[in-house]
């Protein structure tokens, strides 16, 4: 199903990327190849379903935030693409997704809200919901971390 450079390349993007301004090149150097090939490689796998989405995962307790909070937001279908583009243009928001309301649960964009306390995190929704103009929310702040870690499809070996 993948060959031995796919199987390298998802090996090392798996787990944590690279933190430089050239993570890719980082991973190209590893696998022995350069940088268009690995994104190309990447790409590819995108297009054939394999791999869906990179997705950032902040360990915001070593960051030094204290408080985080999901925010789940009901925005009109017709500005979800705007409110969606907004909210995650505040740099105390690393994720902003949508996902289909529920009959009990009318909630379709989600924000995820880091800040170094609850008050503080509390006013920059209230200032997300004043830009956005965005009144139905629900703030669901952290209180214990149960489990952080990515899905492991290959050995993540750097001598393969």
């Amino acid at each position: 199903m993948f060959n031995d450079l796919e199987r390298k390349i998802i090996a090392l993007v798996q787990g944590d990327m690279p933190v430089e301004k050239y993570p890719y090149r980082v991973i190209a150097e590893k696998v022995g190849t350069d940088e268009e090939t690995v994104l190309s490689v990447l790409r590819d796998l995108n297009a054939r379903g394999i791999i869906r989405r990179f997705g950032a995962t902040l360990r915001h307790q070593k960051t030094g935030f204290t408080a985080n909070a999901m925010v789940a937001w009901c925005v009109d279908e017709d500005r979800v693409e705007d409110v969606g583009q907004l909210m995650a243009s505040f740099d105390q928001v690393s994720h902003c997704y949508r996902r289909n309301p529920a009959k009990h649960w009318p909630y379709n964009i989600y924000t995820m809200v880091h800040a170094a306390d609850e008050s503080s995190c509390r006013e920059i929704v209230a200032s997300i919901s004043e830009k956005t103009a965005v009144e139905n929310y629900e703030i669901l702040f952290s209180r214990k971390e149960l489990k952080k870690t990515s899905m492991q499809y290959f050995d993540d070996d750097p001598d393969f």
